[in-house]
C-alpha cells in the first residue's frame, strides 16, 4: 500500500518557519528544500524517496513552488549579508578605536611595517589620524618621513603614479599650521615634491590665516611667492586674507601690488575685498588711487556697500568736493532699509572725528586742518537736505 507524502508546499513552508527560529540552521533548511525538489513533487510516494528504479519520472510543479524557492533563497542571502555588513562595521569601528589611542609613533611603525614588512598597503584611515594626532614639529617629521616611503612604495610595488589628492594636501598643511612647523607646512604648496602631495590655494590659505593671525607679513609674502611660482589658482577667499593681512600691518605697497595682481588675474573680488581695499586708500589720503579701485568695483559689481560709499564721500572731502559727498550720504539714507540708519550715523561720526585723527600720521596739519573744513560743509550741505544726524565735530 503506497503512502503518499503531504503536499511540498506544507513542508516548505515549515522548513522556512524552521530557519527562521534556529537562524544557524536556516542554510540547512534550504539546502533539504533544493534536495526534495530535485527528488519528487506533490504526489511522489515513500517507495520513490527509496530511490527504486521503476518510479516514474516527474515534472516538479513550477510557478509556486519555484516562487516560494526563491523566495526563500532570497531572504536568506538577505540575512548572511545582513550579518557580514554588521561584522565588518564592527571590526571597521574597533580598528578606528584602536588608532585613537596610538601615539604618532605607533601609527608611523604600523605602517612602516605595512610597506616594508607585509608589502601591503596601508589603510586610508591609518594615514588620516596620523595626520589628525600631529601636534608637534617631531611628530610631523616622521609624517613627511612617511609620506616619503609610502609614494615609492606606491610607485614601484602599485604602479600608482598619482599623487595623494588635495583634500589630504590640506589636511597636511593644517596639521603643520597646528604643530607651528610652517617650514613644513611651506613644502606642502610645491607643485614637484617627493612626498607625493598635490598643492592647491586651500592648502595657501592654512599658511595665509595664520600670518593673519600673528600679523606676519614675512609668511604673507613668502607663501605668495609659492603660490605664483607653483601657479596656484588665486580665489577670492584668497584676497579677502592677503588684503586684510596688508591692511592691518599698514603696508600700502604690498596693498598695491597684491590688489592689482587679483584684478589682472581675473579674481572676482568679493564686496569685503572692495571695502578693505577702499578703506585703506582713504585712512592713507589717497585720492588717486581709490577712483582706481573704484572703477574695478564699479565693473566687478554696481551697488555700493555703506563701506564703499562712505570711502567715495570721503575721496570727494579729499578733493574738496563736499556737495558731491553729501550726495552720496544722501542717496544712502534713500536706500537702505530703516533698520541701517544708525549704521549711517555711526559711520558719519567717524568720518567727522576718527579719519582726521588717522591722516594726522600721513599728511600734514595744514592738509587735515583744511580736511576739517570740507567736512564741516559737509555736515552743513547734508542739513540743508534734510539729512540731520546732530553730528558734533570734535576740534570744529
Amino acid at each position: 500500500m503506497k503512502r503518499t507524502i503531504g503536499n511540498p508546499l506544507k513542508m516548505l513552508r515549515s522548513v522556512v518557519d524552521y530557519g527562521q527560529s534556529c537562524g544557524r540552521d536556516f542554510e540547512r533548511g534550504v539546502f533539504r528544500i533544493s534536495s526534495y525538489r530535485e527528488n519528487y513533487s506533490e504526489g511522489s510516494t515513500l517507495r520513490e524517496l527509496k530511490g527504486r528504479t521503476s518510479a516514474p519520472e516527474m515534472k516538479p510543479k513550477p510557478n509556486a513552488l519555484e516562487w516560494k524557492m526563491n523566495y526563500v533563497q532570497t531572504g536568506f542571502t538577505k540575512s548572511i549579508s545582513v550579518s557580514m555588513i554588521s561584522r565588518r562595521m564592527f571590526s571597521t569601528s574597533a580598528e578606528n578605536d584602536s588608532s585613537d589611542i596610538e601615539t604618532v609613533k605607533a601609527i608611523y611603525d604600523r605602517i612602516l611595517d605595512s610597506i616594508t614588512k607585509k608589502r601591503t598597503a596601508p589603510p586610508n584611515a591609518l594615514l588620516w589620524s596620523f595626520v589628525a594626532k600631529c601636534s608637534s614639529k617631531e611628530d610631523i617629521g616622521l609624517l613627511y618621513d612617511i609620506l616619503q616611503k609610502l609614494r615609492i612604495f606606491r610607485l614601484s610595488n602599485l604602479r600608482i603614479h598619482e599623487d595623494f589628492n588635495t583634500a589630504l594636501c590640506r589636511e597636511i598643511t593644517k596639521a603643520c599650521v597646528r604643530a607651528g612647523a610652517i617650514d613644513f607646512g611651506m613644502k606642502a604648496l610645491w607643485k614637484h615634491n617627493v612626498y607625493g602631495l598635490t598643492p592647491d590655494i586651500g592648502s595657501a590659505h592654512h599658511l595665509l590665516l595664520h600670518a593673519k593671525e600673528n600679523n606676519d607679513v614675512d609668511l604673507l609674502v613668502q607663501v605668495m611667492k609659492l603660490v605664483k611660482k607653483n601657479e596656484l589658482a588665486v580665489q577670492p577667499g584668497t584676497a579677502d586674507i592677503v588684503l586684510s593681512i596688508c591692511a592691518n600691518s599698514d603696508r600700502s605697497e604690498l596693498m598695491s601690488k597684491y590688489g592689482k595682481r587679483f584684478v589682472k588675474s581675473g579674481v572676482k573680488l568679493r564686496q569685503t575685498s572692495f571695502d578693505i581695499w577702499m578703506d585703506f586708500a582713504v585712512r592713507k589720503g589717497d585720492a588717486e588711487s581709490l577712483w582706481k579701485i573704484e572703477k574695478w568695483r564699479f565693473e566687478a559689481m554696481k551697488k555700493h556697500s555703506l563701506s564703499t560709499a562712505f570711502s567715495c564721500a570721503k575721496g570727494f572731502l579729499l578733493e574738496d568736493k563736499p556737495e558731491n559727498a553729501a550726495e552720496i550720504i544722501q542717496m544712502l539714507t534713500q536706500t537702505l532699509p530703516d533698520k541701517r540708519v544708525p549704521d549711517i550715523e555711526m559711520e558719519l561720526e567717524k568720518l567727522a572725528n576718527n579719519w582726521p585723527l588717522e591722516l594726522r600720521k600721513e599728511k600734514d596739519e595744514a592738509f587735515v586742518a583744511k580736511l576739517q573744513g570740507n567736512i564741516v560743509a559737509l555736515m552743513n550741505v547734508l542739513r540743508t537736505m534734510g539729512v540731520d544726524k546732530n553730528i558734533t565735530i570734535q576740534g570744529a
